[in-house]
């Protein structure tokens, strides 16, 4: 599979913003996808998923109630919408997949196989 991640861009603080990662080559919902991010001189870190055995999302605690992961199957695209953003959500996000991630593993990079060129978002105040 194949992802292609966009969206991103400036954004003012308490804005909105929808990052999305198209797949290509094969059928998304085949796929837990996760949205991850990565500020310069740091780790990756978790932001969201959708699991592909019946679509059970999680987030990170610094994101929940303000981010929202869905998938539409029909565009093969999993989105990531984010609201009510701040400074510490500048970042580049990244996509990626994989076809056997168990549960428990679906927040750690390591775990996923594929991933999108990333995007930037910068929340400005």
């Amino acid at each position: 599979v194949q992802l292609q991640a966009s969206g991103g861009g400036q954004v003012q603080a308490g804005g909105s913003l929808r990052l999305s990662c198209e797949a290509s080559g094969s059928t998304i919902s085949s796929y837990t996808v996760a949205w991850f991010r990565r500020i310069p001189g740091k780790e990756r870190e978790f932001v969201a998923r959708v699991f592909r055995r019946g679509g059970a999302t999680a987030y990170a605690d610094s994101v929940k109630g303000r981010f929202t992961i869905s998938r539409d199957n029909a565009e093969n695209t999993v989105y990531l919408q984010m609201n009510s953003v701040n400074a510490e959500d500048t970042a580049v996000y990244y996509c990626a997949a994989s076809s056997t991630v168990i549960l428990s593993a679906s927040t750690t990079p390591q775990s996923y196989a594929y991933w999108g060129q990333g995007t930037q978002v910068t929340v400005s105040s």
